[in-house]
């Protein structure tokens, strides 16, 4: 499938730029312009032009691949299927982490607080301080 993708790509990309080309090669319908207002030697600037020629057609031709590539990458990204999981999901799952007490006793030997500084307050028991915080 990716291939096929690939193929339509490059078919697509190969089709704009001969498009490009080709329309770049082309005689444009406004450069008779002047000499039709100026002397009347050109009596179809409004009327029919005639039949086309071979670079009109193959610009046609160019254009119908290209149409027809666009709906191809279209139709094929529209039926793409689905990624059955994320970045996520293929983490290595961490062994759960049974609850700890929420204060420890300092050790005898634990230096006083020195100056202004205060000591740090205790954590709460179990879920009573996060009752108003958001969910993770």
């Amino acid at each position: 499938m990716n291939a096929l993708f690939t193929v339509i790509v490059v078919v697509q990309v190969i089709s704009a730029l001969t498009i490009i080309g080709l329309v770049l090669l082309q005689h444009g319908k406004g450069a008779d312009m002047g000499a039709a207002f100026g002397s009347g030697a050109s009596g179809s600037l409004f009327g029919a032009t005639g039949s086309s020629n071979f670079l009109s057609k193959s610009t046609g031709v160019a254009a119908a691949v290209f149409f027809g590539a666009t709906l191809a990458l279209a139709f094929i990204g529209n039926n793409r299927a689905p990624v059955s999981g994320g970045v996520m999901e293929n983490l290595p799952v961490a062994p759960a982490v049974p609850n700890a007490p929420a204060t420890t006793p300092a050790p005898a030997n634990a230096p006083a607080t020195q100056g202004n500084a205060a000591p740090a307050p205790a954590a709460p028991a179990g879920n009573a301080g996060q009752a108003n915080q958001i969910p993770k």
